[in-house]
């Protein structure tokens, strides 16, 4: 059982025997080094792990556990291969892994070690691989709006018969509203969960094996067991969800979550199926005690989504990995790993992140990603910065949303057009400008907003790519109105800053 597998109703657990079979799991110091992972990341796995591990004795299964400090493997493959040593089975039987590299490497050890392997499909999920190959099947684009409105028809969910309940399969233009001049509405606090004696275990451990690693452990409150993933849930649907979907785009200076579930690591990690999370969801909204919008929004990310991103990524790995259509190149910028910026918005959002582990959608796609797009950055180094630094990393969720959807480095696999702005859209959508030395309305001369700056020579970098392309041809169009004097003052501008990112 791997740390992103701590699903009671597994199949392999239900059809284990406790007379014949072991559950094997193990930490080892490569796992939390193949990224420079945030120390927050490291701490969730290794406490869910544990109370997981502790859960299953109580059950009365045996479980051989390799933890950190109590061997001298510093891999997965290496630690499996001196468990198969000292107790050889005669099967291993493994729920198909979140991340392509660990299934080949597992594939491989049991290789060598003369051991029959084992995949069986993850039915945490709502679908399997069967069903996305189906719904891929002959398409010439795979669509996520597409496939959503293919699962909600074989769900029922949010369903009247044969029609989107609402009449409406998406209510997206509901859900980007600000915050005005005055901030959001009273926020209610999200559930916390302060560290039991397993849990300070895992901070100790990290502390001890990984004290250089990036974060602070100093507000650990993730849920760490499926009874505190139910809590969470409980309260995001009665408090939180009914202001989820008008504001789950805006930010706002110290609201790390705002209206936001803060469920993704649970969800991830296997505490609670999204079957779960989404039936909770549905009755708020039959209830009469969350609207519509909100409750799609909220459906869309679980059932559209998380589930797409997950087909698209097993369909396309290895190679998604190596696409680099825009031949973006910049290392990544050293202040994505200190927060050490004049720029008020990844200075907020990086700091957060430190801090916490964690940053909602828009952070992180229209703040951090579009940065690192405009400047042109190794798509495979933004995805390794956020595989590295968010609490509900697991790579077959990240990866597409990193590469696909942030860096558009597929070349449009993923998404119909990059999703590029200026500063102007932070500007609408948080109060992030209003302390910022830079004015998101300027594109050359001291004060110059960076993003702003870096929009229009993307624009003007990437013309004979995007100017004819129907979804991208009007931000094209609107460079065309320069005169060729400003763009060589914007290429200019853009060319200086890059240089003195630091």
């Amino acid at each position: 059982m791997l740390g992103d597998q701590l699903d009671r109703e597994a199949p392999l657990l239900k059809k284990l025997d406790p007379a014949r079979d072991a559950v094997w799991m193990a930490e080892v110091p490569g796992e939390a080094e193949a990224v420079w992972s945030h120390k927050v990341r490291i701490a969730l796995f290794l406490s869910a792990m544990r109370h997981f591990r502790d859960d299953l004795a109580a059950w009365g299964m045996t479980v051989h556990y390799w933890a950190l400090g109590e061997h001298p493997h510093p891999s997965l493959q290496a630690t499996l291969a001196a468990e198969l040593s000292a107790s050889p089975p005669s099967v291993i039987r493994v729920t198909q892994p979140g991340e392509h590299r660990v299934l080949q490497a597992l594939r491989a050890t049991a290789s060598a070690m003369g051991v029959p392997f084992e995949v069986w499909p993850d039915q945490h999920f709502l679908f399997g691989d069967d069903f996305f190959g189906s719904w891929a099947t002959g398409r010439k684009a795979l669509r996520m709006e597409h496939f959503y409105r293919t699962a909600r028809r074989a769900t029922g969910v949010l369903m009247e018969g044969d029609e989107p309940a609402g009449g409406h399969w998406n209510f997206d233009t509901e859900n980007r509203k600000t915050f005005g001049r005055h901030g959001p509405p009273p926020v209610p606090t999200p559930s916390s969960f302060p560290p039991d004696a397993v849990t300070r275990q895992a901070l100790k451990a990290v502390e001890t094996h990984f004290p250089d690693h990036p974060g602070s452990l100093a507000r650990f409150d993730w849920p760490v067991t499926p009874t505190q993933a139910r809590s969470a849930l409980a309260e995001f649907v009665a408090h939180r969800l009914p202001h989820f979907g008008a504001y789950q785009d805006a930010m706002w200076t110290g609201e790390p979550y705002l209206f936001h579930s803060r469920l993704s690591a649970a969800l991830n990690l296997k505490l609670i199926p999204p079957r779960e999370a989404l039936s909770a969801a549905e009755a708020a909204y039959r209830n009469g005690l969350a609207p519509l919008a909100s409750v799609e929004g909220f459906a869309r990310q679980i059932m559209g989504w998380r589930e797409y991103v997950r087909g698209l990524y097993w369909r396309n790995m290895p190679d998604w990995l190596d696409w680099n259509v825009l031949g973006a190149e910049a290392p990544l910028p050293a202040f994505y790993w200190t927060g050490d910026t004049a720029m008020a918005c990844l200075q907020a959002t990086i700091g957060q992140t430190l801090e916490r582990a964690y940053a909602h959608h828009i952070q992180r796609l229209m703040v951090t990603g579009l940065f690192a797009l405009l400047a042109g950055v190794q798509p495979r180094a933004v995805h390794e910065w956020y595989l590295a630094v968010y609490a509900d990393a697991v790579e077959w969720v990240e990866l597409p949303n990193t590469l696909g959807m942030s860096q558009y480095a597929d070349g449009g696999l993923m998404a119909s057009k990059p999703y590029v702005a200026s500063g102007r859209y932070i500007q609408r959508m948080s109060n992030y400008c209003r302390n910022c030395p830079f004015e998101p309305g300027q594109t050359t001369g001291e004060g110059a907003c960076p993003f702003t700056t870096l929009y229009w020579a993307f624009l003007d970098r990437h013309r004979e790519r995007f100017a004819g392309q129907p979804r991208t041809a009007l931000q094209w169009r609107n460079l065309q109105r320069l005169s060729a004097s400003e763009v060589r003052a914007i290429r200019s501008e853009a060319d200086r800053l890059l240089a003195n990112l630091e």
